[in-house]
């Protein structure tokens, strides 16, 4: 049994799809009821679980072999840095006498120690009490996702411009999560040799810039990319409904990325959805 945590999401969805479309049995972790008999009729299993309840977790653990990780994100109202710590440590814990045979987890470019430094210091805690533990693991480190331009449609459509906090022509790896999500399935199902780290993009980088141009020839209007400032990324957070803390999280965390060094393109593990194929797409759903 193949169990995946985040199976609504971007990644996790895709995950237990590809698993599902190749016949593997597979549990659908998911925090509400929500989505259950849409996972049934798919013909997956279901199991609602809080992910703080340590023990509760640990039983579901138990009834599969392979599990796909990923930590839940925190609403930005709260100290997300703080919640998705408190995430980890549950996670970590579940994980002592589950049985599990193999773990694949989602974590990101750039992980690294840091208390304030959101998803890349949350991140790396969770590599590391991975790499702290028995089971065998992989880590996909994933890309800046194209759906963080999701928000960006709205203003793209109606003003004809998308906000970024990066320079226009500073070129990010990104990557789709259903690439992401497919790469997870594949070494989910492989046959484990050793714990391995791997770097997921899309077959290209891409800029701002990039995304503005994708915009355009998908609205088949003008779309500019607008730089907000470093001393206004603060303002335009907690506009966006950022607490106070989460907001120095992420600055921090676009800060540190701004500076960062990426791996060299040959050692990633490539995507075939270009952004350009990926804006398209959500245009035409949006539609």
């Amino acid at each position: 049994m193949y169990l995946i945590l985040g199976a609504t999401g971007h990644v996790g969805s895709t995950v237990a799809n590809a698993l599902l479309q190749q016949g593997y049995p597979v549990t659908a972790l998911l925090h509400t009821a929500d989505h259950v008999r849409d996972w049934e009729q798919r013909g997956a299993r279901t199991a609602v679980i809080d992910v703080h309840d340590v023990e509760a977790l640990r039983q579901v653990f138990r009834q599969g072999k392979r599990l796909f990780l990923l930590n839940p994100p925190a609403a930005p109202a709260t100290d997300t840095a703080a919640e998705e710590r408190k995430s980890v440590r549950s996670l970590l814990a579940a994980l002592s006498d589950s049985g599990l045979e193999k773990i694949v987890a989602q974590s990101t470019y750039g992980a690294q120690p840091g208390e304030d430094l959101g998803d890349l210091g949350v991140l790396y805690n969770l590599e590391q009490g991975l790499r702290a533990q028995p089971i065998p693991h992989s880590i996909l480190r994933g890309a800046y996702y194209m759906s963080n331009w999701d928000a960006a449609l709205s203003t793209a459509q109606q003003q004809g411009t998308i906000p970024t906090f990066y320079p226009l022509d500073f070129q990010l790896p990104m990557v789709a999560p259903q690439d992401l999500g497919e790469v997870a399935a594949h070494v989910l199902t492989e046959p484990f040799t050793t714990n391995s780290l791997h770097y997921v993009e899309g077959p290209a980088r891409y800029s701002a810039a990039d995304v503005a141009a994708a915009f355009a020839r998908a609205l088949d209007q003008p779309v500019q990319a607008h730089e907000i400032p470093q001393d206004q990324w603060s303002t335009a957070l907690q506009q966006q409904g950022f607490s106070k803390q989460a907001t120095i999280s992420f600055a921090a965390m676009t800060a540190q990325t701004k500076q960062g060094e990426f791996p060299a393109v040959a050692e990633a593990v490539h995507g075939v959805i270009s952004l350009q194929r990926y804006i398209h797409d959500l245009v035409n759903k949006k539609a």
